[in-house]
């Protein structure tokens, strides 16, 4: 004799195969989605993100949590999206750390950003200049009149070409044309002459300072000076450093410049275990997140706690960073 499930019976089987294929309750409870945003996809803020990222999902069906990665308008952007509670967490200059722990500067309109929470620096960021080989450009002074991107609005970068035109005395209005390209279209538009030089601060080696010098020539432009020496001594998250030579074709020798560091920050509202498993991941991991980026080949996790920052540490962080010893 054959049996036939009733209905109720059948619901129930089916449910039970339903509750076998999913997480179990606990876990589902537990899952969490966080949001990293960066900057431009050829940039180093986008690989870093992605690779806090691929670092943090290695390991979600432990911690619960799921991350992912959103290209920006830059450091700027980020801030402001994570105090909208927008974002959970963003790549942002160390400059611009600093001016919305004190609500100064572009975030003067808004105050100071109390619940804004360092978690640790990256790599360092030179403001890297790069002119068309045609142009005939040796100094920074030489683009006056010319054709320069000075940075999309909400960039960390165009609000630090803002800072650097100000020392210097200029306006946007000493260039030719000031256009305003995002990250990703500044190189194509140098090689199609449609611009003589950009601004950009980014980490090295990049592929957005590699690919217009391979394909059209572009030269690097040195960046010193009064301006900078200003810069340097009035504001102490700025610093002279040295584009290393040999990075890029045509380069054997350092370019003098100076610059910021990458920092990554989130919101003291984001949860401390959160936090706590997202640095957890990435300093667990050290090695393969070394590798993920040339840029952050030399990067040291006791320095990476304490350089670059101004906004408190978030609790989460600092839990991991006291159990290491680290502070």
């Amino acid at each position: 004799m054959k049996f036939f499930p009733t209905k109720p019976l059948k619901l129930a089987l089916g449910a039970a195969a339903i509750a076998l294929a999913l997480p179990s309750g606990s876990v589902m409870a537990q899952q969490k989605f966080i949001t990293i945003g960066t900057g431009g996809v050829t940039g180093v803020y986008y690989a870093a993100g992605g690779a806090i990222c691929r670092l943090m999902n290695k390991d979600r069906a432990k911690h619960g949590i799921r991350c992912s990665v959103e290209s920006t308008g830059g450091s700027v952007f980020n801030i402001n999206t994570i105090r909208a509670g927008e974002l959970d967490f963003g790549v942002a200059q160390s400059d611009w750390q600093y001016h919305a722990v004190n609500g100064s500067k572009v975030f003067e309109k808004d105050g100071k950003f109390g619940d804004l929470r360092a978690v640790f620096s990256v790599h360092p960021e030179p403001f890297t200049v790069l002119a068309r080989k045609e142009a005939n450009i040796s100094k920074f002074e030489d683009f006056k009149g010319k054709r320069f991107n000075v940075g999309n609005p909400g960039s960390g970068t165009r609000a630090s070409m803002d800072e650097l035109l100000s020392a210097m005395g200029w306006t946007t209005a000493s260039f030719g044309l000031a256009s305003e390209l995002k990250a990703d279209e500044q190189g194509a538009a140098l090689c199609d002459n449609k611009i003589d030089g950009f601004f950009y601060g980014v980490g090295h080696p990049s592929a957005a300072i590699q690919d217009p010098i391979t394909t059209c020539g572009a030269k690097l432009v040195p960046l010193s000076g009064a301006a900078v020496d200003k810069l340097d001594k009035q504001y102490p998250f700025y610093a002279k450093v040295d584009i290393p030579g040999g990075l890029y074709a045509g380069h054997p020798n350092p370019t003098p410049t100076y610059g910021v560091l990458a920092t990554f920050v989130t919101s003291s509202k984001v949860p401390d275990a959160t936090v706590y498993e997202l640095v957890k991941a990435v300093f667990e991991n050290f090695d393969d997140f070394k590798k993920l980026h040339p840029a952050f080949a030399h990067l040291d996790p006791k320095q990476m706690v304490t350089k670059g920052i101004s906004a408190p540490i978030h609790p989460g962080a600092m839990k991991y960073y006291k159990e290491k010893g680290w502070l």
